[in-house]
């Protein structure tokens, strides 16, 4: 009898153990896109949390970003695996992390959105090589928000 009541109490103990809990700090949901940034240093977005990409000091701000789909259908099929489709026309706004707008982009048939603007757009008067400003990309798709962080750096 007592055999039976301490097993029965273990098993409760383990099934409770085994019970999901949430995140209590950061409730994050999968991005419904892939965001990558041409002239980065390094990854230009898929890997990487917060790219960094390059431009001239001495001129114009250049900025390109190609903008994916992930579908997952032939995840378990090693021979396929997962297709990249561009989304085309897709509503974006670049902004610097202080909320100061830039620009709004659209992404063309092939899923790119490009920007040239002057640094001043960005806050900058005299641009010089290792200027940086911290950028954010939001838009929108299939009903569900999302936003990129990354930073534009001066280079010679």
């Amino acid at each position: 009898m007592k055999l039976t009541s301490i097993l029965v109490a273990l098993s409760s103990l383990l099934l409770a153990s085994c019970a999901k809990v949430d995140d209590p700090f950061v409730d994050r949901v999968a991005a419904p896109v892939l965001i990558v940034v041409d002239n980065a240093i390094g990854n230009g977005g898929g890997l990487t949390t917060e790219p960094t990409f390059t431009s001239k000091a001495a001129a114009p701000v250049t900025m390109q970003v190609r903008i994916y789909e992930l579908d997952k259908t032939n995840l378990l099929d090693y021979t396929k695996g997962i297709d990249s489709i561009p989304v085309a026309s897709l509503s974006l706004k670049l902004t610097t992390r202080t909320g100061a707008a830039i620009a709004d982009l659209t992404t063309d048939a092939k899923g790119v959105a490009t920007l040239t603007r002057p640094w001043s757009d960005f806050g900058v008067a005299t641009p010089r090589a290792g200027t940086t400003v911290a950028l954010t990309l939001t838009g929108k798709h299939k009903e569900q928000a999302f936003a990129k962080l990354m930073r534009v750096q001066g280079v010679n």
